[in-house]
């Protein structure tokens, strides 16, 4: 029987190491690990999964330490390689989904209740026989911004795009659509969890200055038409806290007051939420961010990932792959 020789152990460990650094697949460094035990201790020592997860969500850095119940004994190289290769498999496989749990705020609101930004949660112009939409209050300025923020369904998702149905008045001369000019996006945590307890809708107040914003966009053209408009992300974005707003600059439509308005029908952020098996904590204020991985829940979310379908809008989409720097 030939003797098998592991030829990485003829190189100089920092050759041996750069070789290794050079994989960009989660997977594929997962299995390296496997080849051997030399191989192992290269992968797990220098962190290589943690540092891959950096490299591809910038966002992560924000974490300042890693919790793993189930393996409170072992050592802090072997639970972050576990924690981040788990983490880069979640970032792939599990289910996509609309993310957006709640409303929080609107910048302004022309009619309160009847034009608020909770409509927007309805993925349809109108419901109950109604018009369902959010509105802004009118402006004789067309470069007047608005923005909406929302609550997700998880503090800790990947988003890789956002959809935005500006919302068309069928009842209306010449059947204007109110549609934004253009759109950019932010996601974040609160500066304070506490300032949350608070009903903005209802106040009619903007929470705008209640969040840190950790990612912000570039900015998409957004067309005037009566449909969901799909503005994919430049690349995949890790969301660290939960929310998001959607910023909507220039306006574009005059109503019969002679003022311009914004108006959306229906707003969804499609992505993959990464809880329970992950989850983040914030310290009070929050300077310190802690992960938190549970082992069985990963393990079960997988099983299932098979038979959990993608999201699927109900409305007809229009790509948009336009952006402006």
């Amino acid at each position: 029987m030939e003797s098998q020789i592991d030829f990485f152990e003829w190189l100089e460990p920092d050759v041996a190491l750069k070789i290794l650094t050079c994989l960009d697949d989660a997977a594929d460094l997962v299995r390296a690990s496997a080849v051997s035990r030399y191989w192992q201790n290269i992968v797990v020592s220098n962190g290589l999964s943690k540092k891959l997860c950096m490299r591809t969500f910038p966002e992560l850095a924000t974490i300042t330490r890693v919790v793993e119940p189930s393996h409170d004994n072992s050592g802090e190289t072997e639970r972050d390689h576990r924690v981040y290769a788990s983490l880069s498999r979640a970032f792939t496989t599990f289910p996509l989904a609309n993310c957006i749990a709640n409303p929080v705020s609107a910048s302004s609101t022309d009619r309160y209740p009847a034009e608020s930004i909770i409509n927007t949660m309805v993925p349809m112009n109108s419901f109950l026989r109604r018009d369902s939409y959010w509105s802004s209050r009118g402006s004789d300025d067309p470069e007047t911004p608005e923005t909406l923020v929302y609550n997700l369904t998880a503090s800790f998702c990947v988003i890789t795009e956002i959809n935005l149905h500006p919302f068309q008045d069928l009842y209306d001369w010449g059947f204007p659509v109110y549609s934004s000019g253009f759109v950019r996006f932010r996601m974040g945590h609160p500066k304070s969890w506490r300032e949350l307890n608070y009903d903005f809708i209802e106040a009619q107040e903007c929470a705008d200055d209640k969040f840190i914003w950790t990612y912000t966009s570039p900015v998409f053209p957004v067309a005037q038409e009566n449909l969901l408009q799909r503005f994919k992300l430049p690349e995949p974005v890790v969301c660290i806290g939960g929310y998001l707003q959607i910023e909507l600059l220039g306006r574009v439509q005059k109503a019969c007051d002679d003022k311009y308005y914004i108006c959306v029908a229906h707003v969804q952020a499609i992505g993959r939420k990464l809880s329970p098996a992950f989850s983040v904590e914030f310290s009070e204020p929050p300077n310190d961010v802690s992960l938190k991985y549970d082992a069985q829940e990963f393990g079960s979310l997988l099983s299932t990932c098979g038979s959990v379908g993608r999201a699927k809008p109900s409305l007809r989409i229009a790509k948009n792959s336009g952006m402006l720097g």
